[in-house]
C-alpha cells in the first residue's frame, strides 16, 4: 500500500512553495543565513477512518530566540460564548473555515537554509532557502498572526479591545439593520 507515501506527496506539494533553490555553493549563502534541519512528522486521525497525515517542519529548536515576540494569542473560550449569544440573539448565520497550512502563507522572519532530504524527489541534496513560515520554527505563529492581522484590517475588521483574537466590522443586512460581522482567530494542533 501506498497510504504513506501519498500522504508525504501531497504535504510535500504543499509545502514545496516555502523554499526557493539556492544556485551558488554553500559558501556563497548570504552573511547571517544558518543551516537547519527539516523533517517529517507523521499522525493517523482516527476520528476520520484512520486517515494519514504528514506535516514537513523545520527543527527550530536548533535556532537562536528571535528578538521580537513569538507568542501568538488564541481566542479565548468566554468570547466565543458571546460572539456565539450574539449570533443567536440576532439571527445571524455563524460560519467556520480552516486555512490549510495557514502558517506557510506569512513570510519567515528568520534566515535560514537547509538541505532537501529525499522528500524533495529530483531536488534531494539542493541547497533550499526558507521564504515562508514553515511549521517548528519559533517566529512562524507570530509570522502568521501579523499576516492575518494585515490581512483583515485590509478588509475593513478591527480587533476588539476585549480580547485581540475577536474582529469585527459593522454590516448592514438586506433589511437595512445595522449588525457586526464577527471573526475569532482560532490556531489548531499542527497535525
Amino acid at each position: 500500500k501506498t497510504l504513506w507515501w501519498d500522504t508525504i506527496c501531497k504535504e510535500m506539494k504543499n509545502v514545496r512553495p516555502v523554499f526557493e533553490v539556492w544556485e551558488g555553493k554553500t559558501d556563497d549563502i548570504p552573511p547571517g543565513y544558518k543551516e537547519i534541519s527539516c523533517h517529517l512528522i507523521f499522525n493517523v486521525k482516527l476520528g476520520e477512518k484512520f486517515r494519514r497525515k504528514a506535516r514537513f517542519v523545520a527543527g527550530g529548536h536548533t535556532t537562536g530566540t528571535p528578538d521580537t515576540i513569538t507568542y501568538s494569542s488564541v481566542v479565548a473560550r468566554d468570547s466565543v460564548r458571546v460572539i456565539l449569544l450574539a449570533a443567536a440573539l440576532n439571527e445571524l448565520d455563524v460560519q467556520a473555515a480552516d486555512i490549510q497550512n495557514a502558517y506557510l502563507m506569512a513570510d519567515c522572519r528568520e534566515k535560514i537554509w537547509t538541505v532537501a532530504g529525499p522528500e524533495f524527489g529530483s531536488e534531494r541534496d539542493t541547497i533550499m532557502i526558507i521564504k515562508k513560515a514553515l511549521y517548528g520554527l519559533k517566529s512562524s505563529g507570530t509570522a502568521f498572526r501579523a499576516h492575518l492581522a494585515n490581512t483583515l484590517h485590509n478588509i475593513g475588521f478591527c480587533p476588539s479591545r476585549a480580547d485581540p483574537d475577536v474582529w469585527f466590522r459593522l454590516a448592514v443586512k438586506p433589511d437595512g439593520k445595522e449588525y457586526y460581522e464577527y471573526i475569532l482567530f482560532y490556531v489548531d494542533d499542527i497535525l
